[in-house]
């Protein structure tokens, strides 16, 4: 399979480039020629899948329009995968990007979660807003940037 990633420095990069020499480097549950599933290494909870797109950007901003679809695509079928194969009760589904992200690579967590599996507030302390005038300042702030990209 032709790799996309051409970032020696990348650890997913890395990966994708085991795949296409047939000496897969990670727990590969997942591949085609547009993403790659594997097993985090460090597991919130075990079976944690990392979703990568096979070309190396590093946000979702930066992945093309025209690859967030089909990407998507394979996050969903991953997902219920997770739920199904392990029995999971659900899963919690997030990405980060360039904050927390602790690989330059554009991935997203799929963890499996059982009802009462201890998980709580797990990346985000909550907050309120002061105000409706403050939430509205928020939401017209970012409505305007909206108009602009």
């Amino acid at each position: 399979m032709n790799s996309l990633c051409r970032m020696s420095s990348c650890p997913f990069c890395e990966i994708v480039a085991s795949l296409d020499a047939a000496s897969p480097s990670a727990s590969i549950v997942f591949e085609d020629q547009r993403a790659v599933g594997f097993l985090d290494r460090s597991p919130v909870f075990k079976g944690h899948v990392l979703v990568i797109p096979r070309q190396h950007v590093v946000t979702l901003s930066d992945l093309p329009t025209p690859a967030i679809g089909p990407f998507f695509e394979r996050v969903q079928r991953i997902t219920a995968a997770v739920e199904e194969g392990l029995g999971a009760d659900g899963t919690f589904v997030a990405m980060n990007n360039i904050v927390s992200q602790s690989v330059a690579h554009l991935h997203v967590h799929i963890v499996p979660r059982r009802r009462k599996d201890g998980l709580r507030g797990f990346f985000w302390p909550r907050q309120k807003y002061a105000s409706d005038a403050e939430a509205d300042e928020y939401a017209t702030r970012i409505a305007g940037a909206l108009r602009d990209c």
